[in-house]
């Protein structure tokens, strides 16, 4: 079970971060060109936020069941603090993924409720680039070590 969580959640991070590229090069576009929102960019966002609560439901299983390397920081936090591979996994990892997740679901919901097209697609683009910053600062060890998990 691990091993096919493991993939899943190494996968499923592939397609969130197409989806927020998409959605700032989509919303980037309808701002500077005066664009309107329209269907894709709504659509954009749904999935991005659906996609990245599945991956977040996932990690959370990883994080609290099946992960050895978890369980191992958990048992004694203190020195996993020392750690920075524990230390990365324990806290760093996991408090970069809720901030991206929650500035993705804070984009969305700006973005509905703006009232002009323009306003629409800028604050998409705001707060996903926010999203995506802490999602790579989230994936820094996973992307320098070019370790699919490291779980």
């Amino acid at each position: 079970m691990e091993q096919g969580l493991l993939h899943a959640h190494s996968w499923l991070r592939w397609i969130i971060l197409l989806l927020v590229f998409g959605a700032i090069v989509t919303s980037l576009t309808g701002w500077l060109g005066n664009k309107p929102y329209t269907q894709r960019n709504k659509r954009l966002a749904l999935f991005l936020t659906i996609s990245a609560d599945i991956q977040l439901l996932i990690g959370l299983v990883m994080y609290f069941f099946t992960s050895q390397i978890t369980k191992m920081a958990r048992a004694d936090f203190g020195a996993a603090m020392g750690d920075s591979n524990l230390r990365f996994w324990a806290v760093e990892h996991f408090l970069m993924m809720i901030i991206a997740i929650a500035l993705f679901h804070i984009g969305k919901v700006k973005a509905a409720k703006a009232s002009t097209d323009v306003q629409k697609h800028k604050k998409s683009v705001i707060f996903y680039g926010l999203g995506l910053i802490a999602l790579l600062g989230g994936l820094s060890k996973i992307l320098a070590d070019g370790s699919r998990m490291g779980f």
